[in-house]
């Protein structure tokens, strides 16, 4: 497995009511690269944003089927979402807006 590059971890943040309930007990929602692990995942976030982070969690989000009629279609493929716990006192600015 090739090693990713730093940038290459972190897809996109994830802005959902669920993630805006979650930044009050300090973890972060991100979407990922597929084959990042929990090491690249906290490494990325740490040099990024310049915090600390406590915990990774990690789930792999199933794909959608969406119907049009009797016709049957995925709508949306599988990704990665990593819930980040940080540090006391940390807080990642973008999200705060």
């Amino acid at each position: 497995m090739p090693e990713l590059h730093l940038y290459d971890v972190l897809l996109r943040p994830v802005i959902t009511e669920e993630s805006q309930r979650l930044m009050e007990l300090n973890q972060y929602v991100f979407e990922v690269a597929r084959d990042a692990n929990k090491p690249q995942i906290k490494t990325a976030v740490e040099t990024i944003f310049d915090v600390t982070v406590v915990k990774v969690n990690t789930m792999v989000m199933p794909a959608k089927r969406g119907m049009r009629g009797r016709n049957e279609y995925w709508r949306k493929t599988e990704w990665k979402k990593a819930i980040v716990t940080l540090a006391e006192g940390d807080t990642i600015e973008m999200f705060n807006v």
